[in-house]
């Protein structure tokens, strides 16, 4: 009985440090998530009870009554695509150069690191006001470089095209460093004596990255490409505080759409409850091809 009663305390010890946790996933989390797919077979707008109408949220926004669907959904989930291809696609390739080139002794490393990852680090929201300034058609710094180059001011907000390509950028800007951040992590596992022997055959930069850094690297690549895909989908702050989702309607992202239908006008949380909820099954869908991939790449 001495040994055990120090052993039950001790497990009782355990469950009281992890009741916490377990009650913050379950308030903030879980809950959450249950309680708006519910809502999701609902036509609950602010101000009024409930109704359940099944899945005739879904059907509308899909276009499967005939009705067309929801054009603004469409258009915004367009952006979005084009945002995510695109983002997640400059951020790989140029975090991949970057740790590349920091991957070599270079004097000044540590502090050069530093600079480099400090956007990482940054609310987008701020980061989206100071591209408010530095995107500015008049005074902005960029416009200023690119005229000075002897290139024409680019009108980054008025146009709807420069207006996009502004979000794109700012967005890059910000993610890059994690993916310098992991893909330096995984050059520096590398062994040494790989490129020992290989510098045996050859002495090219390029193929040795194409032939022992890339294949290495390629599961963090995966991991990375992964975790922006999902995190770009679901963009919001950059695009509301860059461009209010102008000029007109051309950068508002589906969750800047969600946002509206929900949060803002006649605050239809049904209907936006349903629209977020495809985003999660395609999240969920990428999620599971990419796991799949994988596991299938190791057995």
């Amino acid at each position: 009985m001495l040994v055990l009663k120090p052993m039950m305390q001790k497990t009782s010890a355990k469950y009281f440090f992890l009741m916490p946790g377990v009650l913050w996933i379950l308030a903030f989390t879980l809950f959450p998530l249950v309680y708006s797919l519910y809502l999701s077979f609902t036509d609950f707008r602010l101000g009024k009870e409930p109704q359940f109408v099944g899945t005739k949220n879904y059907v509308e926004i899909l276009g499967l009554d005939g009705e067309g669907g929801d054009d603004k959904a469409l258009e915004t989930a367009t952006f979005s695509l084009f945002l995510t291809l695109g983002s997640t696609s400059m951020t790989l390739i140029m975090g991949t150069l970057i740790a590349w080139v920091f991957n070599h002794d270079l004097p000044m490393l540590r502090q050069m690191r530093a600079i480099i990852t400090m956007p990482l680090f940054a609310a987008p929201i701020a980061l989206g006001f100071l591209g408010v300034v530095i995107f500015n058609e008049t005074n902005g710094p960029l416009n200023n470089i690119l005229q000075g180059l002897g290139f024409e001011r680019i009108q980054w907000i008025i146009d709807p095209w420069g207006a996009r390509f502004a979000v794109l950028i700012t967005d890059t800007w910000q993610w890059t460093p994690f993916v310098f951040i992991v893909v330096l992590a995984a050059m520096q596992s590398i062994p040494e004596d790989l490129y020992e022997s290989a510098r045996l055959d050859t002495r090219s930069n390029w193929i040795l990255f194409r032939r022992i850094t890339f294949p290495l690297i390629a599961p963090a690549l995966g991991t990375v490409a992964l975790l922006r895909l999902v995190e770009t989908i679901k963009i919001l702050d950059i695009p509301i505080s860059l461009t209010g989702g102008g000029p007109g309607a051309a950068t508002q992202t589906y969750s800047y759409y969600v946002y509206q239908i929900g949060l803002r006008g006649s605050f239809q949380l049904g209907d936006a409850s349903a629209l977020s909820y495809l985003v999660v099954i395609i999240a969920i869908i990428i999620s599971s091809i990419y796991f799949w991939r994988v596991r299938a790449r190791f057995d």
